[in-house]
């Protein structure tokens, strides 16, 4: 654990190293979106807001590209580094992408945390809510109990630049080798976080392969599309579509049928979390193996070495919704 032993120390050299302009916005935590409108990341919002309001003293705010993209995203956080924000709290649409233009941001003293970005160098914390394969594996399973374990079936990411939905997409083909008689076709396919994408990439697979029966997606908007495809198709009841999703979007294809179950992790809890993690590391503070942040699946993280300077906090944070209890969840 040197990396966590020594993130004090480290933070310590960089306050005596920043320029005036960062020292201005030490107090201004950014958090920085894939895009803005999804309902995702408005849900994320709250939470970054939500933190702001409980500790008086530090700003916080969210901003992000209008669509998905990594190098509108690249173009806001150097913004953020000519204003000199204290910190930034990344979800990045294409880690490797944003290497350089993080590394930037701590040269200028900026504290940087990421979220879905563990394989991030240009880092001090990177926050997961759990982990990435565990989940994928967890997807997959449950596609291959609903599917009789066997059948063709197929998996969905936002792209092929985002991380945390390929670990997932590899999870599960990991997962579906225990099940021989599952045959994995067509998979990856990019959504590029657009229902209606993913809708016209569902309806590409049902014409390609009419006898297909699961369907594992990526983005929260994925199975959105996907189920609107089956849906139309009139195939509710011959196949199977789990994935990450929100209970409200997922709502009305839960009903039907057309999606049979979603998983996810809180936003609003992440991105209060990445602000935590964010305060304390402008504050000095150190992040320990099992500290309790305070909110729920984060109240007994594991602290690990990144593969940069930095470190890599998982909480245990996701939640299995099916049209039994959606409406449990007000979002």
């Amino acid at each position: 654990m040197r990396k966590i032993a020594t993130l004090l120390g480290s933070t310590a050299v960089c306050a005596m190293l920043v320029t005036p302009l960062a020292a201005q916005g030490s107090g201004d935590i950014v958090t920085v979106v894939k895009v803005t409108g999804e309902n995702w990341f408005t849900r994320m919002e709250e939470g970054v807001q939500a933190y702001g309001q409980d500790n008086e003293d530090v700003t916080t705010r969210q901003v992000g590209p209008a669509r998905a993209d990594a190098a509108q995203q690249a173009a806001i956080v150097q913004d953020l580094i000519a204003q000199g924000v204290g910190a930034i709290a990344i979800v990045p649409m294409d880690p490797s992408s944003l290497e350089g233009v993080l590394r930037r941001a701590q040269q200028r003293g900026i504290k940087v945390i990421t979220h879905e970005a563990d394989t991030l160098q240009n880092t001090e914390v990177d926050l997961e809510a759990f982990d990435n394969t565990a989940f994928g594996a967890h997807f997959n399973e449950q596609l291959a109990t609903c599917m009789g374990g066997q059948g063709k079936w197929t998996s969905f990411v936002g792209s092929l630049g985002s991380l945390t939905h390929v670990q997932w997409a590899d999870g599960g083909a990991e997962n579906a080798e225990k099940h021989p008689e599952m045959e994995l076709v067509s998979p990856k396919n990019e959504s590029f976080n657009d229902a209606n994408r993913a809708y016209d990439l569902a309806k590409e697979i049902l014409r390609a392969h009419p006898d297909i029966k699961g369907f594992q997606g990526g983005s929260a908007i994925d199975v959105i599309g996907i189920g609107r495809a089956v849906e139309e198709a009139g195939l509710a009841d011959q196949t199977c579509v789990i994935g990450l999703g929100l209970p409200k979007d997922s709502g009305p294809y839960l009903e039907t049928g057309a999606i049979d179950s979603i998983a996810f992790w809180d936003p609003k809890d992440a991105g209060y979390v990445m602000n935590i993690l964010a305060h304390k590391v402008l504050k000095g503070e150190v992040i320990t193996d099992g500290m309790d942040l305070g909110v729920a699946g984060y109240d007994n993280v594991s602290v690990t070495d990144g593969p940069g300077d930095g470190i890599i906090v998982r909480g245990q944070a996701w939640v299995d919704v099916t049209k039994d209890n959606y409406k449990d969840y007000p979002f």
